[in-house]
């Protein structure tokens, strides 16, 4: 029986990789290694998970942002965990991942709820460590880290709510917990080209422009952009959460290095 559900695993990882092999838009080089794509097959992802990756596209993500075994990984602003799970996965027993969360956010239920299943997960997952800080706290780690993720929730480091963050500051301190030649990752919504600067607030949006010029102000260097979560259907008009746009807008993935 075990013998059959690890031969059918397997099966199903180099389907996946064939798949991405041949599609049009992955490139050489960010084609998804066998470990990323045996952690998205993986039978033991919640259903809450694996419900999200036709719209988050998991491989392709991780690929390029170039996850790999053995990394030190911070998921920051983790959220339910989505791809803390993915993380560990990929980063096995010699690799780590911190779900750190920012204070700020458990002002909101499903946060709360979305950690405390992080946490209870994390018993079983020795390789993930869940922290709670302020903002620039909760960016800083026990160890140098290969590859710093936020998904989703740079914009909010703009917002009242979290402050604001002083994101100078911010960007300073992910700087400090990178290796030198350590990944920094930010993905997250597309607003409309001269959007006003409360529309991180308003529409849950950020320009790239604005998050490429923080970012590299900070000593990082750009490295690319991703479109495989881009849709240019999306107006930019709505809020993230409108049910017009929600789960289809138009997002962004940019991959920035510390210098060596």
């Amino acid at each position: 029986m075990a013998s059959n559900k690890r031969k059918g695993l397997a099966c199903a990882v180099l389907t996946l990789i064939a798949t991405l092999a041949l599609s049009s838009e992955a490139s050489a080089a960010e084609l998804p290694s066998a470990a990323i794509a045996a952690a998205v097959v993986d039978s033991s992802r919640p259903a809450t998970d694996t419900v999200r990756d036709t719209n988050r596209k998991p491989a392709d993500t991780l690929a390029f942002a170039g996850i790999k075994p053995g990394d030190k990984i911070a998921d920051y602003a983790a959220g339910a965990g989505y791809f803390t799970r993915l993380f560990a996965a990929v980063a096995g027993a010699k690799g780590h991942v911190y779900a750190s969360v920012p204070s700020s956010l458990f002002q909101y239920p499903n946060i709360v709820k979305g950690i405390a299943e992080v946490q209870t997960w994390a018993v079983t997952h020795p390789n993930v460590s869940v922290t709670f800080a302020s903002a620039l706290e909760a960016a800083k780690y026990p160890e140098k880290l290969d590859v710093f993720w936020i998904s989703q929730n740079y914009h909010d480091l703009h917002d009242s709510f979290m402050g604001p963050v002083d994101m100078a500051a911010f960007n300073r301190t992910v700087y400090a917990a990178l290796k030198p030649g350590g990944t920094y990752v930010v993905l997250d919504h597309v607003a409309a080209k001269g959007s006003p600067a409360d529309v991180t607030d308003t529409l849950h949006r950020i320009e790239p422009s604005t998050v490429r010029r923080e970012v590299e102000a900070a000593g990082f260097t750009f490295e690319g952009e991703s479109a495989v979560l881009a849709n240019p259907a999306d107006p930019h008009t709505a809020g993230v959460f409108d049910p017009s746009i929600q789960g289809r807008t138009d997002q962004f993935i940019l991959k920035f290095k510390r210098p060596r």
